[in-house]
């Protein structure tokens, strides 16, 4: 008797969770279909009318539709989903996108298997045509072949397999945050830099960093100018008033605080003779990091 009712505990315990779980995943779900809807979304600074998305799945085509893959998964969570195999040309995955070739790749998810120097070859096959140049690129990959994926291999993170769908859908969306650039009335994000003009504050890759008034005026003008290039006559016009009696090196001096202060986060160019320009996307991508160290997140 003791026995039966042990068993039945745990099999409630058991329904409990699946219960739980599918919850979860169904608030997963709303969540990232109303991220593909647009509500509430950010205006982007470069294309204000943002095309469709889709995610790009690349790995080899007997394991790309299986039902605990990565494809599969993310079509149960909503998502536009396209696969391509190791050794396709990517421009003509591009091509084959949703919309005629109009859609945007969100992210880049390479399942590695047991081979991630293939995945690695792949993610530099795809960083060559420009509709994944700049996607976040995520390799998935078993436990036991996490220490062979080189930290020189420029992937953005990375996710043991198999998978977790909650897990999947958040790591998207945290590297889709990381890329994302905007602009609101409250906040301007650049790069990794975020300013809330609302509460004057300013975070790098989600840390506070303390600025004094006039160097937060200065950065906040120049993300709303991203992509022009701002003499110091002008800069102190706007910032420090038509009244200001100071001269251009008090822009230079601001500038170097913002520039020991926010580190490379800040892709602020001089531009001789001319003045300063918060480079822009379209200006051509600064040299890309390695990506995430995976052997010292393994550990």
């Amino acid at each position: 008797m003791g026995h039966l009712l042990l068993r039945r505990a745990a099999a409630e315990r058991e329904r409990c969770e699946h219960d739980r779980c599918e919850r979860d995943d169904g608030g997963a779900a709303r969540r990232w279909r109303a991220s593909l809807d647009g509500a509430k979304a950010p205006r982007y600074l470069h294309d204000v009318n943002q095309p469709p998305a889709y995610v790009l799945v690349v790995g080899h085509p007997p394991h790309l539709d299986l039902e605990d893959g990565a494809a599969a998964l993310l079509k149960q969570l909503g998502a536009k989903v396209v696969t391509s195999d190791f050794w396709d040309d990517f421009s003509d995955v591009a091509a084959k996108a949703p919309s005629d070739g109009r859609a945007r790749c969100r992210a880049l998810i390479v399942e590695a298997g047991e081979r991630p120097d293939f995945a690695t070859l792949a993610l530099r096959a795809a960083r060559r045509e420009a509709a994944f140049h700049e996607v976040p690129a995520i390799a998935a990959l078993p436990q036991r072949q996490v220490a062979r994926l080189e930290p020189s291999s420029g992937f953005d993170d990375f996710i043991v397999v198999p998978y977790v769908p909650t897990e999947l859908y958040a790591r998207i969306r945290q590297l889709e945050w990381k890329k994302s650039e905007f602009a609101t009335e409250e906040r301007l994000k650049v790069g990794g830099v975020v300013i809330d003009r609302a509460a004057h504050e300013v975070t790098v890759d989600g840390r506070a960093t303390p600025l004094t008034a006039k160097e937060f005026a200065l950065l906040a003008f120049l993300a709303a100018n991203r992509g022009r290039v701002l003499g110091r006559e002008l800069l102190l016009a706007r910032v420090w008033g038509a009244g200001y009696e100071g001269g251009a090196r008090t822009v230079d001096i601001h500038v170097r605080r913002l520039r020991a202060k926010l580190g490379d986060a800040l892709p602020l160019e001089t531009l001789r003779g001319a003045g300063y320009k918060l480079r822009a996307p379209s200006d051509g991508a600064a040299p890309r990091s390695p990506g995430l160290l995976a052997i010292e997140r393994a550990k």
